[in-house]
């Protein structure tokens, strides 16, 4: 079975992008004490100035469920509360392995 991927789309206040890749970044710092995060991967697109998106991969889906509920992930959701004016789940992917994730996700 492979692991529980996750490719989102955060859309922000004009001229926030920047505050929140910020924030996302600081996520994806406290994620590296979780084994069960693999991969969490914060990327902008030159043409969307107001878009950030994150691909996440975790070892299962409850994995990914409990750091939601971790107080520092808790904090950093309240920070970008503020600026975000969307959000869209783009896809939930089954990651088979590959680059970056353990060899153990097939």
């Amino acid at each position: 079975m492979g692991k529980f991927g996750l490719f989102g789309k955060f859309t922000v206040k004009e001229g926030e992008r920047g505050t929140l890749v910020d924030i996302l970044l600081e996520a994806a710092e406290s994620m590296e004490n979780l084994d069960e995060c693999e991969i969490y991967l914060v990327s902008t697109s030159e043409g969307e100035p107001n878009t950030v998106y994150v691909y996440e991969v975790w070892s299962n889906e409850d994995a990914h469920q409990a750091s939601l509920t971790l107080e520092v992930t808790q904090t950093l959701i309240q920070r970008a509360k503020p600026i975000i004016t969307g959000m869209e789940r783009i896809n939930t992917l089954i990651a088979r392995g590959g680059k970056g994730i353990s060899s153990d996700s097939y």
